[in-house]
């Protein structure tokens, strides 16, 4: 923006219950022609552009990109905007995203042309070097080049370990190519290697991938998921649903029956236990089966560190501080309110 001479807005809402209002006032005031947010923003934004059409009207009035990084957005929820935006304006926004962290100032690599999926980080910027680590069946990005941090502030240990011999900096995520017979189709976010597990049996369970690809599956009645397992046989998961998706499940249940009952409700648990099933099926190995699951009335806690303030899941947090549904899920028989595949 400074070297352009541009305008910078800096949204105070954020991605969270209550506090995306904040955003929804300032996108009435600014029609930005690049806009910045992390998945969970727009997920959370799009049913507001959905049921207000000046508020769409003006979003999309001077909007040439959108960018997202911090994590990966749902495909669903791309395509969902892209929908919007070809009805309100007759044509698609470029979504674009990349990777990057604080140490490395912060972007090193970047998607600059429009992707058929989400996910696609690009290539590295210029001047950065990128190189893949084969590591338990996932390539590892470590990154090199005068944007990244020569270490950590009076932390030596820290930052000998943030360093491989050669000085690439192990940002901690995993990448795999888009098309694996030509890397200048870009790199996909293949997910943060510190969230993957091991089964009981030895098998790893890539977190990343399978999150977004239970998330496509019961779109739209799922905000996020927290997958449990490690040392366990199988894979389990404790879903935060988004409950007016869900509502529409029980359309005769009265509007202001709190999410609890909701997801109680029969016709709510058998859908929940019909796509379960399919999802099972559709699994190649226990890698990538998710056996059972528990519907969460409770959001995640920023205040506990369940979420944080870019609305990611602390994944590791919400196991912990729910441990003992944690243990519901692999009690035998499975106590009723965990949801089993409908067979």
């Amino acid at each position: 923006m400074l070297h352009n001479g541009g305008s910078l807005y800096i949204d105070d809402g954020k991605p969270l219950p209550g506090l995306i209002d904040a955003t929804v006032r300032n996108l009435r005031d600014i029609a930005p022609t690049i806009y910045f947010n992390v998945p969970k923003g727009f997920e959370m934004l799009l049913p507001h552009l959905g049921a207000d059409r000046a508020l769409r009207e003006k979003f999309f009035s001077r909007l040439k990109v959108m960018f997202y990084a911090g994590a990966s957005l749902s495909q669903h929820v791309a395509d969902a905007i892209q929908r919007l935006a070809v009805e309100t304006t007759g044509e698609r926004v470029m979504f674009l995203a990349s990777l990057g962290s604080t140490e490395t100032a912060p972007a090193a690599v970047a998607c600059c042309w429009e992707s058929e999926r989400t996910g696609n980080i690009g290539l590295p910027l210029p001047g950065v070097e990128l190189k893949l680590v084969p590591r338990d069946g996932k390539l590892e990005a470590r990154l090199r080049g005068v944007n990244i941090t020569p270490g950590y502030y009076k932390a030596p240990q820290l930052t000998a370990e943030a360093f491989d011999d050669e000085g690439f900096y192990k940002i901690g995520d995993a990448v795999k190519f888009a098309d694996p017979a030509d890397p200048s189709k870009g790199l996909l976010f293949d997910g943060r290697l510190a969230e993957d597990f091991k089964l009981a049996t030895g098998t790893w369970v890539s977190v990343g991938p399978l999150r977004a690809t239970f998330i496509a599956h019961f779109a739209p009645l799922v905000r996020d998921v927290v997958l449990a397992g490690p040392d366990r046989d199988d894979i389990t998961a404790l879903v935060f649903p988004d409950a007016d998706a869900c509502r529409k499940l029980a359309p005769d249940l009265a509007a202001d029956a709190a999410v609890a009952v909701l997801l109680a409700d029969q016709r709510v648990r058998a859908e929940f236990a019909r796509l379960l099933d399919t999802l099972l099926q559709a699994g190649s190995g226990t890698s990538s089966r998710i056996c059972r699951a528990i519907l969460l009335a409770e959001l995640p806690s920023l205040d506990i560190g369940e979420m944080t303030d870019k609305g990611s899941i602390n994944q590791r947090a919400v196991l912990a501080n729910r441990a003992a549904l944690v243990e519901d899920l692999y009690a035998d028989p499975p106590p009723p309110h965990v949801i089993t595949p409908d067979r």
